[in-house]
């Protein structure tokens, strides 16, 4: 099991990334959040199995269609969330 907290910048407001987050995390297994941050990323954590986290780290590079992704910086983290959520901008 693997629990990952990730900041991705670039174009990922207003372009669905979160919800595009949700739905991919969902499909994948995972447990965590996602939320906008106010300096324009978006902040998430993923928990589940490390091939199915990976995955998803993997997918954040891309987005979805509109997104342009220049970066993902990816931790660690002791954080193990059930369900899936989106949260309010921090």
């Amino acid at each position: 099991m693997r629990s990952a907290h990730v900041v991705i910048t670039g174009r990922v407001q207003g372009v669905g990334f979160r919800l595009w987050v949700e739905a991919e995390a969902v499909s994948r297994g995972l447990g965590g959040w996602v939320r906008n941050r106010h300096d324009g990323s978006v902040e998430a954590v993923f928990w589940g199995e490390d091939d199915a986290v990976g995955a998803m780290l993997e997918a954040c590079r891309d987005g979805p269609g509109m997104a342009r992704v220049t970066d993902v910086a990816i931790s660690d983290t002791d954080e193990r969330p059930s369900g899936f959520e989106v949260r309010g901008t921090l």
